[in-house]
């Protein structure tokens, strides 16, 4: 190990050789890490610093999975995509976590065994989206939760279906989706029949296909359906379907298995075939829903019709074009957001000239969001057999449109109530019922249940009654959906992006998937107090995918926020105007391309000056207003595919220099300038190539100084990389150093302490204490889940952690910012304590019914050993008023104290001190009166005053 790391300091030392695309992180690699990062957590400095969660629950986070105890339906179990398994025995009233203790959050299916509590976790969501995060296998807990055991299939990173035979709990038959970004072997269908000792694959489709769906009939274990889906997943690129992806059937609990959707059996087949779900009523009757990548028949196009599409003029002659009504064009340009200069009159002329072709007024309004929209698939679409699957029809005629668009691979699901063959679920953006087996719909969604559905539980005894989980949560119905309740506890947002602002107290403000961006006090407390109040301490800006936000540090009402694909806008707050503010490219030349997650700047030189990131970077100089491309194409010009690729992800600006400006783009390029966009300089060409730039980070503390991650997640390529340049990206050292393998999603610089680096990956958070030789694990009030954003409020002194699954933590790091290297060879180092308002509610309850009211400060304090250590109270006379023996590690410590005295220091301080007078309180303790105190730890000491 010794040699290992004096090898590794060796190489970090040096700029490294260029080399390709590293191969997909073998699951033995990730094993590995998980067991290092366990290792690091035990022996950890920060292993104590405590994380609050902060909230926000209400708008909740992506279920993919429910399991209900049959025989007493307030009882279930919730999983989340992010966010882990989470318990509730009250109807959803409230929720616990129950996989905090594993090493992971990501979830793609549960079971549960009712009748000996034995739950199966498979681990990484199957619904292929962007953030669909890998697995590490099957989970197993007997003990709901205290304690999990990995029993294999640990390179499956994502997990279809878990099936337990109610008949006997140890045979169990596992639907593997595999890897969404590379091919691998472990995917089918697995059996275990001794509780998950041992697997067999008893289904294999090929490298690229898994099973996305697998059911058994309801009284019969041996009769099983299965669903292959072959899908490529890059990060430019999604196809969702292939030859191989096709429904399978056993008659022998998954043992053997037979192809049913063939070519004489009326299901669709060939390589249009996407993801598939079933549902199974019995023996012989089998639904399934298919999302169809067949391409929808042309329909014929009259220009003559005044409304105009931008479908009409990707075909449009030249001739035809200047024949339009100018009535019929100028609604077309402003109905579609063309800019004031192009109406009719300006844009036939440009046409005449050969400026323009009819078809950039199509490719003026392409981007990713009108791709996913636009594309002319057949989609949703309902079979059923009636004879076991041997043959198939279709439910329905025509198109179900508006269910699922053009990505039905996030959804995929249909449901058949145990009490009657025609009453079937499904959904995608809503979620509809059939009563007549398919043939027509309607909606069961209401205002209070999110769009984008994943999970429906349909009661037994009570069909009426269903539990739903999706996008925004768990909602519950007992009338059929009529009306639901919803039941959001749980504190599993979805952050892609935080930040914070310098009100009093300050604010902090997120970006969510699928759930907008939020805003709310940093102490705002997570309650039920706004029922009655109506006023929930977090509010909701902006709807869509939430992303980035910049605050205007002279007047935190301006806001720039916006959701997926760089639309955003410019909002006021106080008074709720908003002004769309997306940089527009010129009609005739090639639509900007922009990230998912879209980055956006204030520079810290000027708050009216403001940069956003398409293909090419924009700098507004008027708040939004108007735009000016600083740069030509800082990508690699993108590729073929149906995801906007080749887009900047992330930009920094020199504190130290207005227009010395570094960018990092999807393809892997940092770019640097000078002069404020006048001449730029690639400094990536020694870095790995082709991965997603995840930050830049421009120092604080040093000019020259520049700070680059990268993350593979997008190959599956789960390995560290972080960098460090002093010479603007000449030359860079890897401080990876001993993070365990994991993909690097940000980077920090404390603003106090040069020394102090902070990190957050798709499995937790670091910090280091000496620009990155080293890293030390946070683990105290969190638990393993992928680390989105962070962000430092300067004057609180506090970290706060962006999760993607579990929300926003805090925590306060004064004391880690105090830290230099010869302090941390001290035995002891005391940390200022806040002053403590001295109450008269102090050991007393405040009525009849209530408990006690119990005051307690922390007294926070580093030793370089492990060891007994003794905390002494003392007086302004130095009299001992208390002492406190602690077990203390090297570290990081944190002792709550609960401001009292002992009996004999009493005593000792009313004898020194005649004026005051301290009397026993309402729970027989006596308490330390207003002063100063000393609180002591053998040399060192700090100051604790009670106002």
């Amino acid at each position: 190990m010794k040699f290992t790391k004096l090898l590794f300091l060796a190489f970090s030392f040096v700029s490294f050789i260029s080399f390709g695309q590293q191969p997909a992180t073998s699951s033995s690699t990730v094993e590995a890490a998980l067991q290092q990062k366990a290792q690091l957590e035990k022996t950890s400095l920060v292993k104590n610093v405590p994380f609050e969660n902060i909230g926000p629950s209400i708008m909740s986070g992506r279920v993919v999975d429910l399991a209900v105890n049959p025989e007493h339906p307030n009882e279930f179990y919730a999983a989340y995509a992010s966010g882990g398994v989470w318990h509730t025995v009250n109807n959803g009233t409230t929720f616990s976590p129950i996989l905090d203790n594993s090493q992971t959050q990501n979830v793609g299916d549960i079971a549960v065994d009712w009748k000996t509590r034995t739950i199966w976790v498979g681990t990484g969501e199957n619904n292929a989206s962007r953030s669909s995060y890998a697995g590490i296998g099957i989970l197993k807990s007997s003990d709901n939760g205290k304690t999990w055991q990995n029993v294999g299939l640990k390179d499956s990173h994502h997990i279809g279906r878990i099936l337990i035979n109610p008949n006997n709990p140890d045979e169990v038959t596992v639907g593997v989706t595999g890897h969404l970004y590379s091919p691998n072997n472990e995917r089918g269908v697995y059996k275990t029949l001794d509780g998950g000792k041992t697997w067999t694959q008893t289904l294999f489709v090929d490298d690229m296909s898994g099973i996305i769906d697998l059911q058994h009939a309801p009284n019969n274990y041996d009769i099983m359906f299965a669903a292959s889906w072959t899908k490529d997943r890059k990060a430019w690129n999604f196809d969702g379907s292939g030859n191989n992806s096709a429904i399978y059937k056993s008659t022998d609990a998954g043992q053997t298995w037979t192809k049913v959707s063939t070519e004489k059996s009326g299901f669709p087949t060939g390589v249009g075939v996407g993801r598939i779900g079933l549902a199974i009523y019995d023996d012989a009757t089998v639904y399934a829903i298919h999302d169809s990548q067949f391409r929808r028949p042309d329909e014929a196009k009259s220009y003559t019709s005044p409304g105009l599409t931008k479908e009409d003029f990707k075909t449009m002659s030249v001739d035809a074009f200047l024949k339009l009504e100018d009535k019929n064009l100028n609604e077309y340009l402003k109905t579609n957001g063309f800019q004031e200069k192009y109406r009719s009159e300006s844009v036939k002329q440009m046409v005449r000239s050969g400026n323009v072709k009819p078809i950039d007024l199509a490719k003026y309004l392409e981007d990713a969001n009108s791709l996913l929209f636009d594309t002319p698939v057949i989609g949703a679409e309902i079979y059923k057999s009636k004879d076991g699957g041997l043959t198939w029809s279709k439910t329905h005629e025509g198109y179900l449109d508006d269910l699922y668009y053009s990505y039905g691979y996030y959804f995929g699901h249909i449901y058949v109530a145990p009490n009657n063959e025609d009453h079937i679920y499904t959904y995608g953006v809503p979620i509809l019922k059939s009563k007549d087996g398919g043939k027509t719909f309607t909606s069961i969604d209401a205002e209070n249940v999110h769009a984008d559905h994943h999970a429906l539980w349909i009661n037994p005894k009570n069909p009426n009654h269903l539990i739903n989980g999706n996008d925004g949560g768990v909602n519950i119905t007992y009338d059929d959906g009529e009306n639901w309740i919803k039941n959001n506890s749980p504190s599993v947002g979805q952050f892609y992006a935080i930040n914070v602002d310098n009100e009093k107290p300050y604010n902090v403000y997120g970006g969510l998937q699928d759930n907008g961006v939020w805003v709310g006090a940093h102490n705002s407390r997570e309650n039920k107090r706004w029922e009655s109040n109506g006023q929930y301490p977090w509010k909701s800006i902006m709807g869509g995918d939430g992303m980035q936000v910049q605050i205007d540090s002279r007047n935190s009402n301006i806001v720039y926020t916006g959701f997926q694909f760089g639309i955003y806008f410019r909002l006021n707050l106080e008074t709720q105007e908003r002004a769309f503010i997306q940089p527009k490219h010129q009609l005739g030349e090639t639509p900007y391309r922009f990230n998912w997650q879209t980055p956006i700047l204030l520079s810290p030189h000027n708050q009216d000056i403001l940069y956003l990131g398409g293909n090419k970077l924009m700098r507004s100089m008027n708040q939004g207003s108007d735009w000016t491309a600083i740069s030509d194409d800082l990508t690699n010009g993108g590729k073929k595919g149906n995801v906007a690729y080749g887009t900047l992800t992330t930009i920094s600006e020199s504190p130290f220099q207005f227009g010395l400006i570094y960018t990092g783009s999807d393809d892997g390029l940092v770019y640097v300038t000078k002069n404020s966009g006048g001449s730029w300089e690639n400094i990536s060409s020694s870095l790995p190539k082709d991965l997603w730039v995840s930050r830049v980070i421009a120092s604080q503390h040093k000019k020259e100084r520049v700070y680059v991650t990268l993350n593979g997640y997008r190959w599956d390529d789960f390995s560290v990389y972080a960098y460090m340049s002093d010479d603007y990206g000449k030359t860079w050292k890897n401080i990876s150093s001993n993070i365990p393998a994991s993909p690097v999603n940000v980077i920090k610089e404390d603003p106090k302490n040069e020394q102090i680096l902070y990190l957050g990956t798709d499995n937790g958070a670091y910090v280091s204490f000496n620009q990155g030789e080293t890293w030390e694990a946070f683990d105290n009030g969190f638990p393993d889940v992928a680390i989105h954003d962070m962000v430092i409020q300067p004057e609180a002194k506090h970290l706060l952690l962006g999760t993607h699954g579990r929300s926003i933590y805090k925590a306060d790091i004064g004391p880690l910012q105090q830290m230099t290297a010869s302090k941390m060879n001290q035995s002891v180092v005391l940390f200022k304590i806040e002053s403590v308002r001295h109450s008269g509610r102090w050991g007393r309850a405040s009525g009849s019914w209530s408990q006690a009211y119990q005051p307690s400060t922390s007294i926070s304090f580093y030793a370089n050993a492990s060891a007994e250590r003794s905390i002494k109270i003392l007086s302004e006379d130095n009299i001992e008023l208390n002492s406190i023996k602690v077990n203390a590690d090297k570290g990081f410590n944190y002792v709550d104290y609960d401001l009292t005295m002992t009996e004999s220091g009493r005593k000792a301080l009313l004898k020194a001190n005649t004026s005051i007078e301290v009397n026993k309180a309402e729970n027989g303790k006596y308490y330390l009166p207003k002063g100063k105190y000393t609180i002591s730890i053998g040399n060192d000491k700090t100051t604790l005053e009670i106002k």
